[in-house]
């Protein structure tokens, strides 16, 4: 079974990342090899750009793709999306030059020349506002175009700003919010399903964790409804009675990473002790 994979662009090393805490890695490093076995024996990743994975997917052998969910937009292709990843966030914005005087798209002057990557979003967009544009289609740095006389708007993926106002450019129009998706062919069935499945799930799981930390603690029998009750948790937290001298309970529980600091000076005002706290890989809900 085909995974398709970014081979360039900003996504891509997100995407191994993720793959890796998921736990599928490359068993091989040629960075020349397109297609690469891992460690999950029944899925092979494609290295691809990451505009042609809708098509590859949607129209071809490779079951599973990891994209963003601008080009599966701009591609046009029936594809299931059946996971946001969470990274790879961006607007697809409309912008023209500082100081052109034009504050939205309706202000465009009829002709004007919108340089873009995203063609097709383009037509479709302008269209639906009635619109008379001249759709420039480049595949290098849009954001030039203005300066070198090429166009006089753009429509490009921006996530800070900061390459627009660089090049003198300011947002007029949001036209969609974009992150990175896996996506699968439609139809899926079998041993397909289970695994896209598997993987859509154990990449929840990952995300789920992302801030959290798991937190044990011994406390003393007298304080231990106390510490219960003050203490972050998901359903609640797990007690136990710990083989002590005293009676004594340990309580373990998953907390926010950013309370810990707050969170470990009350339960030793209150009289806890040994207190552990670890990481979370996986959190499955």
């Amino acid at each position: 079974m085909l995974l398709a994979v970014p081979n360039k662009g900003r996504l891509v090393e997100p995407t191994m990342r993720m793959l890796d805490a998921v736990g599928i890695r490359p068993l091989a490093s040629d960075d020349r090899a397109l297609v690469l076995p891992t460690s999950w024996q029944e899925l092979h990743l494609v290295r691809a750009r990451p505009e042609d994975i809708p098509s590859i997917v949607g129209w071809g052998s490779v079951a599973l793709g990891v994209t963003g969910y601008d080009y599966v937009v701009e591609s046009g292709v029936e594809v299931e999306t059946i996971a946001q990843l969470g990274f790879g966030r961006g607007r697809l914005v409309v912008a023209v030059p500082r100081g052109s005087g034009v504050r939205s798209v309706a202000e465009l002057p009829s002709g004007t020349r919108v340089a873009t990557k995203y063609a097709n979003i383009a037509y479709r967009y302008f269209g639906e506002l009635g619109l008379r544009v001249r759709v420039v289609k480049v595949s290098g740095s849009v954001e030039v175009m203005p300066f070198l006389g090429v166009a006089d708007a753009v429509m490009d993926i921006v996530s800070t700003g900061t390459t627009l106002s660089v090049h003198g450019l300011v947002p007029i129009e949001t036209v969609l919010e974009t992150e990175a998706v896996l996506v699968a062919r439609r139809g899926l069935g079998g041993e397909e399903r289970y695994v896209a499945d598997k993987l859509a799930t154990l990449i929840s799981s990952v995300r789920n964790a992302a801030g959290k930390k798991l937190l044990l603690v011994n406390v003393p029998d007298e304080v231990l409804d106390t510490v219960v009750k003050s203490l972050p948790a998901m359903e609640g937290p797990t007690v136990a009675r710990v083989a002590s001298g005293r009676a004594m309970w340990e309580v373990i529980t998953v907390v926010p990473e950013e309370e810990i600091p707050d969170i470990v000076m009350r339960l030793k005002s209150l009289g806890a002790k040994d207190i552990v706290i670890t990481p979370i890989e996986k959190v499955v809900q």
